[in-house]
């Protein structure tokens, strides 16, 4: 095959008349690459051979097999095959075929006898919009993918605008969103569901913002009425993110408000118990204990991560989902990789409730 022959576009005729094929491939052979198929169930399977046609001329009437209106059904129905654009080509000339095939999702309607420079004319224009779409759908993906990776910054940096008031390297939010995403994989082979949860952890204390410096700053454990204010910052950052039908923000909006919530309901800010607590806030809770405990703060000296562990472990159905602790587990291999990826090299006066 020739270079020139392998940039043609591919037609598949559908037809169980050799002569109408005949007829079609010498209108179509000079422009085209023109494959034929003589019964339904043939078109079907080479329609989703590679490389596909490009379009399908396709009869109604081929006795004994599929109609063209039932390999159209199937075509249209299958992710695989449904952008190729049909023209039907049948004697069937009444309005109601015609509706029928342009209901069922076929581009246009020729009538027989075939008129090779409608046909011609007819296949290009259609070749033509499909391009078009194509153009524009990669497009449209392409500015849907700059407006979310826009939207993912913004938490990101927002999450981070919180733990820089007390954790100036703002690594924290980077090491627990990924130990959360670890724990949600680990969870539920929806890859959609544990993307969110990633994205959407970073913003789990923005309600820190809130919160005044001589509080969260203070390198001291703090009093009664201090802890009572610095409680609030779970619904301080829920009123931030406020309502809107952004999944991400709907999600970072339940992390927020509930990863401080406790399975045995002795948490804050609603004492939520046991799967009362979204999953999300269950999922977040144990990732960023862990990342706590481990890291150092002015107050405090990091953990081992065996006593960490041993610490989420111990506190298995009281603080912690203990469905979710044996998965936290089994994820440590890569968590520790993801903990000495984003280790911290210098500590900042702060607290980390």
């Amino acid at each position: 095959m020739s270079d020139i022959d392998r940039e043609k576009k591919t037609v598949l005729v559908v037809d169980d008349s050799p002569e109408n094929i005949d007829i079609l491939n010498a209108a179509l052979r000079p422009t085209y690459r023109v494959k034929a198929a003589l019964n339904g169930e043939k078109a079907i399977r080479m329609a989703n051979k590679h490389p596909q046609p490009d379009i399908v001329l396709l009869d109604i009437m081929m006795p004994g097999g599929m109609s063209g209106f039932d390999v159209c059904k199937v075509l249209k129905s299958s992710p695989i095959t449904r952008k190729i654009p049909i023209i039907f080509i049948s004697a069937k000339t009444t309005a109601e075929d015609e509706q029928k095939g342009l209901e069922l999702g076929a581009a246009d309607y020729i009538s027989k006898p075939i008129s090779p420079p409608i046909v011609k004319t007819r296949v290009r224009t259609q070749l033509a919009l499909c391009d078009q779409n194509r153009e524009l759908e990669q497009k449209v993906e392409l500015r849907t993918k700059e407006l979310t990776e826009t939207q993912l910054e913004i938490i990101r940096r927002l999450g981070r605008a919180a733990e820089f008031k007390d954790n100036e390297t703002g690594l924290h939010v980077i090491r627990m969103s990924h130990y959360a995403r670890l724990i949600a994989e680990a969870l539920s082979p929806d890859k959609q569901w544990s993307d969110l949860v990633f994205h959407a952890s970073p913003m789990h204390d923005i309600g820190k913002i809130g919160i005044p410096d001589r509080i969260l700053l203070k390198p001291a454990k703090l009093d009664e009425n201090e802890w009572k204010i610095m409680k609030q910052h779970p619904e301080i950052g829920a009123d931030i993110i406020g309502e809107h039908c952004s999944k991400i923000l709907q999600m970072s909006k339940e992390i927020a408000l509930t990863h401080h919530e406790k399975w045995d309901g002795s948490g804050y800010p609603n004492q939520l118990q046991g799967e009362d607590i979204p999953l999300t806030g269950r999922v977040v809770a144990i990732a960023d204990v862990f990342d706590a405990l481990t890291s150092q703060r002015p107050y405090k000296k990091a953990w081992p991560v065996e006593d960490a562990i041993q610490y989420i472990e111990e506190n298995s159905g009281k603080h912690f989902d203990p469905s979710l602790v044996p998965l936290f587990r089994e994820a440590m291999p890569e968590i520790l990789d993801i903990k000495e990826m984003y280790e911290e090299k210098s500590v900042h006066i702060g607290q980390e409730i």
